[in-house]
């Protein structure tokens, strides 16, 4: 993946575009992972980690309303994280992750293993809901790699 994240920094500096996350339930390991490369301080504003509800609401944006309508993981939800983030961070880019990691949380509508991943461009917005087998850190690494391929795929677009 680091080879990956070398290109993605690179396209970005090259777009003079710049990138921000908002993330639950993967507590920071992308805006970690992202962070780990050399020159991503060039592109990179900064990430929130919104676990709580009240915090999604209060730093992002996210409406009562959808909380209490769709739940922290939903569609409806990343797309108000990635449009608080990104206003908040001032980027170009914004990525946003919710999901139920394990091993409790889940439900028949949404088991253990659902995660929302977001991104938003200048352009456009994806949004995919994904379902990632294993422990609590193998959804977490999984919604990670997913989350930079679904950058990689939506860079190359704009």
């Amino acid at each position: 993946m680091e080879k990956q994240l070398q290109q993605i920094i690179d396209t970005l500096k090259a777009q003079q575009h710049t990138i921000s996350m908002a993330e639950s339930c993967t507590g920071g390991r992308v805006a970690a992972a992202f962070t780990a490369i050399s020159g991503a301080s060039a592109v990179f504003h900064g990430s929130c980690v919104t676990y709580a509800n009240e915090i999604k609401h209060l730093w992002l944006g996210v409406s009562n309303e959808t909380l209490e309508l769709y739940g922290a993981v939903s569609q409806q939800c990343i797309e108000e994280m990635l449009a608080g983030i990104q206003h908040k961070a001032s980027s170009d880019y914004a990525i946003a992750v919710s999901g139920i990691a394990g091993p409790d949380g889940g439900s028949a509508e949404k088991p253990v293993g659902t995660v929302y991943i977001g991104i938003r461009s200048p352009s456009s917005t994806a949004i995919e809901r994904c379902h990632f087998e294993g422990d609590r850190q193998a959804v977490q690494n999984a919604a990670v790699v997913y989350a930079m391929n679904l950058l990689e795929k939506n860079l190359t677009k704009s």
